[in-house]
């Protein structure tokens, strides 16, 4: 009877351990990587696939020079050890083997060096590009202005998506998770995408696996690279250099879609752009400024203030009780639109109201106090000249 019921409390706990197996499974990641991958991401675009025979390549060799080496001296250490009656032989000087030793090298470095020369200067080659799109990292998001070509004027936020309570809690993970964003950059198939990198704050770096792409985003300086996506779909990848603490959770979402898709996005963007374009010198009431600022604040400011305002000590002072936010509302204004320290200049990011309205949800939050709690548009625009 015992035996019975140890049986059945057995199957039990391993049905529970099936269902929880299922429920916490992971699944392979769309346009990013896949469970237990060993190898680089299906390329989908030239240089992508160029990249991928080198590092074939470039293994083949290092195998055949392993086994090659190695061979040999195991095989010598076998077949003239000392057990068998061989003799150490004394020698100095051998042209041949200092000829073999310098042509063999060479011819072996010359066998690397041609492909991968090539791949590098069309990997360099930006000249013809369809469409150009400027990236501006900063902590941590990612900023995108259409520059040249189809789509030009559009201008965007990209910034994680995926929700605190799943990476600061215990709960199911998505599929995506960490490498899903608010907004996606959309670019159309088989068109030459130049990206021009730069940041605002500190080094950054855009990069896309799957594009064989990845170039450095420096402050003050404008580098660039490309790609040409041969295949519609999504792809993810990440800031390639340490920026901060936040610098896991900056991912880069590309969907490439197809020429009459990406024709519809760009209408549809420019319209939503054309109805959220607000006029700054409209008065807004404390309240509607309070409501737009607090959604301004979540999207661009509580990865480094907190959503307390409490900042992180050492590295973002706190809002809350702060000097700069309870005094003269001229301060608060420069400093977001120029920059200070670790801040970042939010002058060409964020509208005079998005400003506006940011600014006054800090001086009512967290129980400050300000004399002027209230900012309108206009004065950040007066600001700006």
């Amino acid at each position: 009877m015992n035996y019975a019921k140890r049986l059945i409390h057995t199957l039990m706990a391993a049905a529970g351990l099936l269902v929880a197996g299922s429920t916490f499974a992971v699944n392979d990641m769309v346009g990013g990587p896949a469970v237990h991958q060993l190898n680089f991401q299906a390329p989908v675009t030239a240089i992508a696939a160029d990249i991928y025979q080198l590092h074939v390549w470039m293994i083949a060799i290092c195998v055949v020079i392993f086994i090659a080496v190695f061979g040999v001296m195991f095989y010598s250490i076998l077949k003239h050890r000392k057990s068998l009656g061989h003799k150490s032989a004394s020698f100095h000087e051998s042209t041949a083997v200092e000829i073999a030793w310098t042509i063999v090298p060479l011819l072996i470095v010359i066998l690397m060096a041609l492909p991968a020369t090539k791949t590098v200067v069309a990997m360099k080659d930006t000249s013809n590009a369809d469409i150009t799109i400027k990236a501006t990292g900063m902590q941590w998001k990612w900023g995108y202005d259409y520059i040249k070509g189809e789509g030009e004027g559009i201008a965007f936020l990209s910034a994680l998506s995926t929700p605190r309570e799943s990476i600061q809690g215990s709960g199911i993970k998505p599929d995506n998770y960490l490498l899903e964003v608010d907004n996606e950059l959309v670019v159309p198939v088989n068109k030459k995408i130049r990206i021009v990198t730069t940041a605002n704050d500190v080094i950054h770096a855009w990069g896309v696996p799957a594009f064989g792409v990845k170039q450095d985003a420096i402050p003050g300086f404008v580098r660039d690279t490309w790609f040409k996506a041969e295949k519609i779909g999504t792809y993810r990848g990440n800031c390639y250099e340490l920026c901060g603490k936040e610098h896991a959770f900056m991912p880069i979402v590309v969907s490439v879609v197809s020429d009459a898709d990406y024709a519809k996005w760009v209408a549809e963007k420019k319209k939503t752009m054309a109805a959220n374009a607000d006029d700054p010198n409209k008065t807004w009431t404390a309240t509607e400024l309070a409501a737009r600022g607090e959604k301004v604040y979540a999207a661009n400011c509580v990865a480094c203030h907190q959503a307390t305002g409490a900042g992180v000590p050492g590295a973002f002072p706190a809002l809350a009780g702060s000097p700069m936010v309870n005094g003269p509302q001229d301060g608060q204004i420069g400093i977001l639109l120029n920059g200070k320290n670790a801040m970042p200049a939010w002058k060409s990011t964020l509208s005079d109201t998005e400003i506006a309205a940011v600014i006054t949800y800090t001086r009512n939050s967290w129980g400050n106090k300000a004399e002027d709690n209230i900012v309108q548009p206009a004065e950040v625009l007066a600001a700006r000249k």
